[in-house]
């Protein structure tokens, strides 16, 4: 079949290495001037930065790609596990090294409440349960109600209903600890407090696979997949920007290929769309042609919150910075809440502080440090004028991190770049700037999650954050994987 791939982040690139060692001919189409999506690599004096999805999980995920086309994945890129996995700073100076070691984690406990070790472990045990149900429906698709009907029984004993943060309160009591262990929803897009307890699944899958790093940066995976793709004889655009996704009626509903910006069209048997799916559904398919993904639908969904990242590199190393640092403020439920219902910019801030040059030198000139700062923010729903409101909070962050952990910060930057919700709407598509695209609850997840076959056009498939199973790097592989998997069915049909 001839397969056209709309963007070329990892959803795309990974459906689109899958398709073309399938043996389909396969155009990877990408608005931007190299691949990567919310992986975008940005390079500044010197200094070379991850755009996005700095934590890499579940590595087979990956290797499978390149194992399903004969080659070796060493021969394409390294990944170079961490420890500790994330360190995570309280306003009062405290800190909790995270990682895979048992023992450690313990010992960690007992510096906040030796008392929660028991309930700890007991927490631990039951995330097993729930990472061999949750994963397991990771690469499935759900675009039937009888797939959802099936596993309901799992999610009722599961207590799925229960939000991350009240199933880890079940177990644990002090504060610092029950956020220790409950933040992980936020690396997705997700509420700790509204995100299903199916998310605590990723506790149990960094704890038996770890948290690793691609050396290089995480871009150099996408570079690795790229180059596969080609030579398994992919064809890419680049710096071209579909402007329609063309359909014929021929007694239903059918792809027939997309339109681009400068007008030419390119016929195709199946489009796989990996541009955010809420835009693709309201700017790409004329409403004429979508029944039930109408704009009201669309709009009705709840997206996930948007992000502020200063990316910077300095002329200095600091070496007390780990390679990941998650950095709480005073307020958690409350600007959570903040940010993702009430739709308001606070003053005040939880950041995620990348350092990757505590892995890897080669990311930064001889005696430098690349950094981004990440916080959440509301998406644009907030009104929030950014092109008067990012300088200042760019300068808070900055004045933050300077006073209580990079002295003298402000003397050593020596290149710089930020991206706010605005980067997120204009440049990736996103509707109402949302970085994660549909927000992970339990009410929009798998059937109840926009599908990754579309309903209304056949031919028409979806991958990447806002389609099922959802946002981070083992979601939207997988569904790559889930969308594979349902072309190779329609080949079927088709010939």
């Amino acid at each position: 079949m001839k397969i056209i791939v709309i963007g070329s982040g990892f959803g795309g690139i990974a459906c689109a290495v899958r398709l073309v060692t399938e043996g389909h001919d396969v155009t990877l189409i990408e608005k931007r001037d190299k691949p990567g999506g919310r992986g975008y690599v940005y390079e500044i004096n010197g200094f070379k930065f991850d755009g996005g999805p700095t934590v890499i999980t579940a590595p087979w995920l990956f290797e499978e790609l390149f194992t399903a086309a004969g080659k070796d994945p060493k021969d394409y890129y390294r990944l170079v596990p961490l420890d500790p996995f994330y360190r995570i700073y309280f306003s009062d100076g405290s800190f909790f090294n995270y990682n895979g070691d048992k023992e450690n984690i313990l010992n960690e406990i007992r510096k906040f409440e030796p008392s929660d070790v028991e309930g700890y472990l007991k927490f631990i045990d039951t995330t097993e349960d729930i990472f061999k149900t949750g994963f397991g429906l990771i690469d499935k698709p759900f675009h039937k109600l009888s797939s959802m009907m099936k596993i309901l029984p799992d999610l009722i004993r599961l207590k799925s209903h229960q939000s991350v943060y009240k199933y880890v309160s079940g177990y644990i009591k002090n504060e610092k600890l029950r956020q220790v262990f409950s933040f992980h929803p936020l690396l997705i897009g997700g509420n700790p407090f509204q995100s299903t307890n199916i998310y605590t699944l990723i506790h149990f899958l960094e704890k038996k696979w770890g948290v690793w790093y691609a050396e290089g940066g995480t871009g150099s995976i996408i570079s690795a997949l790229m180059r596969l793709f080609h030579e398994m004889g992919g064809k890419s655009l680049m710096n071209t920007e579909v402007e329609e996704i063309l359909i014929e009626n021929r007694g239903n509903f059918r792809v027939r290929g997309v339109k681009l910006k400068d007008g030419k069209e390119i016929e195709a048997d199946a489009v796989v769309c990996n541009a955010e799916l809420a835009t693709a559904y309201k700017h790409l398919i004329p409403a004429k042609y979508r029944k039930k993904n109408t704009d009201k639908k669309i709009d009705s969904l709840k997206y996930s919150m948007s992000l502020f990242v200063i990316y910077f590199g300095t002329n200095k190393k600091y070496d007390d910075i780990p390679h990941h640092s998650i950095i709480l403020g005073d307020r958690y439920k409350e600007l959570l809440d903040d940010i993702f219902n009430k739709y308001k910019l606070a003053d005040d801030f939880s950041l995620y502080l990348h350092r990757p040059t505590a892995t890897d030198s080669s990311l930064a000139p001889e005696g430098c440090d690349t950094f981004y700062v990440l916080s959440p923010v509301p998406h644009l729903q907030s009104g929030t004028d950014w092109k008067s409101k990012a300088k200042e909070y760019r300068d808070s962050i900055m004045s933050f991190l300077e006073r209580y952990y990079l002295p003298d910060l402000s003397k050593h930057i020596v290149a710089e770049h930020y991206i706010d919700p605005i980067h997120f709407k204009n440049d990736l598509n996103s509707h109402l700037g949302s970085a994660f695209s549909v927000e992970p609850i339990l009410t929009q997840s798998a059937y109840l999650r926009p599908h990754n076959k579309s309903e209304d056009i056949e031919g028409l498939y979806f991958t990447g954050a806002g389609t099922h199973p959802g946002a981070g790097l083992p979601g939207v592989v997988s569904s790559a994987k889930i969308v594979a998997e349902l072309i190779d069915e329609y080949s079927k049909v088709r010939s």
